[in-house]
């Protein structure tokens, strides 16, 4: 097995140890034995397994945060981005990276080195809403008494919250949260309704 082939091994057997037994569970032997290589390779390629685990996290949030950036980037209007940004969640929730992103924001509580890490992955993901968010504001889309930063900052964390909810089983078959999520969306076309009627005013 090549090296490139050893640390993949590797990083997919730890994705599926926390998925299945969540991160405090997680140990390095049981990376081994799962990716079927020596335990000292792991050492080797990803030195703890925090780093190990953080690599993972990081692995897949880059292509996450690089989709967002390509769907706010875009022309469409920003309730329609809100909506795919909706499904996207619904995406991330079956793929298991919204699992081990809290995962390692729970370890980041007391471990500083995961959270300074999991702290760069929110400020990514922070930098894509707010350059959304200001984009749509210079469109003349108003927030009602909220700065974009207030925005961005209540945005992340009714996310951030409904995702928490939805892990720890309290959704249920009724999907409050996600309905919720979804009716922001609603609250951006009617802003979006009442700028296009002001605009036609103005042709008139």
């Amino acid at each position: 097995m090549s090296s490139s082939e050893t640390q993949a091994a590797i990083l997919g057997a730890a994705r599926e140890l926390v998925l299945r037994d969540g991160f405090a569970a997680l140990s390095t032997r049981k990376v081994a034995d799962e990716a079927g290589v020596p335990q000292s390779q792991i050492h080797y390629h990803f030195g703890t397994r925090e780093q190990l685990v953080l690599s993972v996290l990081e692995a897949e949030d880059a292509s996450l945060v690089a989709r967002q950036s390509a769907l706010y980037a875009g022309d469409e209007p920003l309730s329609s981005q809100w909506k795919r940004a909706c499904d996207y969640l619904d995406d991330d929730l079956e793929s298991g990276y919204v699992r081990i992103l809290h995962e390692m924001m729970a370890a980041g509580w007391s471990t500083e080195v995961v959270g300074a890490r999991v702290r760069r992955v929110y400020d990514g993901w922070t930098a894509v809403l707010t350059d959304a968010a200001r984009r749509a504001s210079a469109r003349g889309i108003r927030f009602g008494a909220l700065t974009v930063e207030e925005m961005v900052a209540l945005v992340s964390a009714a996310f951030i919250g409904a995702e928490a909810m939805i892990l720890s089983g309290t959704e249920g078959p009724t999907r409050p949260f996600r309905d919720a999520l979804r009716a922001i969306g609603r609250l951006i076309a009617a802003e979006e309704a009442r700028l296009a009627a002001l605009e036609q005013e103005v042709r008139s």
